[in-house]
């Protein structure tokens, strides 16, 4: 479903959201304009996916993604990503309101026996939680049991635009830029075994390296990647089913 009907002649038509996910939206909305939390309301929506996990949104305070082309102009993020197909060139990236919100999550991070960067975009995937006070003092304070694995497979992003992004903001697209980016809050980098012959640079930048199948293309896969992952921190009895 779109947010506006195609026929329709009131606004822009570029936004597509499916039926869940607008039920999702409508629901969150209302119930931050009841006055809850977004950290409330994202536990009701958990519970009633009944998914098995906490899930703990970065901050209950707004923070938004703009995104500076390469002409000085300013769009959201949601402007780069649907309406301009992410094709065209940044020039830089900040998260507004980062400088007052709250993190969240920061007890989780600080008591867990580990923590996984997941292969998303560095810079604005987990950049925004990064843009937040004490969220990288957090990491830091315990980075030899912080994992990250590379979205960065044989010098090219996987999904969307992180490859092209790094290079537009000065960064390098490859598991050495990612290694750079990471290795002030994380001790261990996850590579693909298409970037085994980096692995010592990639130890040169500072991080321990593990050469593993990143590519999950089936639930086997991402089981073993899990397993590659915590192992390399000395973590080998856990459940990857749930």
């Amino acid at each position: 479903a779109s947010v506006r009907p195609e026929s329709s002649r009131a606004g822009e038509n570029w936004f597509g959201l499916g039926n869940r996910d607008l039920a999702t939206h409508f629901y969150r909305t209302t119930r931050l304009a009841e006055g809850a939390t977004l950290a409330d309301v994202t536990a009701e929506i958990v519970h009633a996916f009944g998914i098995g996990f906490r899930v703990i949104p970065m901050s209950n305070e707004r923070v938004s993604t703009i995104v500076t082309l390469a002409d000085g102009s300013d769009v959201s993020f949601q402007e780069y990503f649907v309406k301009l197909r992410h094709d065209v060139a940044v020039r830089a990236v900040r998260f507004e309101g980062a400088e007052r919100a709250h993190a969240l999550g920061l007890h989780a991070l600080r008591q867990s026996q580990a923590v996984v960067i997941a292969p998303s975009n560095p810079l604005v995937s987990i950049g925004p939680m990064r843009a937040l006070r004490e969220f990288d003092a957090t990491l830091a304070a315990r980075r030899d049991t912080v994992v990250a694995v590379s979205p960065i497979v044989a010098g090219a992003a996987l999904k969307g635009p992180a490859d092209r992004m790094l290079v537009e903001l000065g960064h390098e697209a490859s598991v050495v830029g990612v290694a750079r980016l990471y290795a002030p809050i994380a001790g261990t980098l996850v590579i693909d075994t298409a970037d085994a012959a980096l692995a010592p640079q990639v130890e040169a930048a500072g991080m321990r390296c593990v050469v593993a199948e990143t590519v999950m293309k089936t639930p086997d896969v991402a089981a073993e990647l899990t397993r590659a992952s915590l192992a390399a921190i000395g973590i080998t009895s856990f459940d990857v089913t749930r």
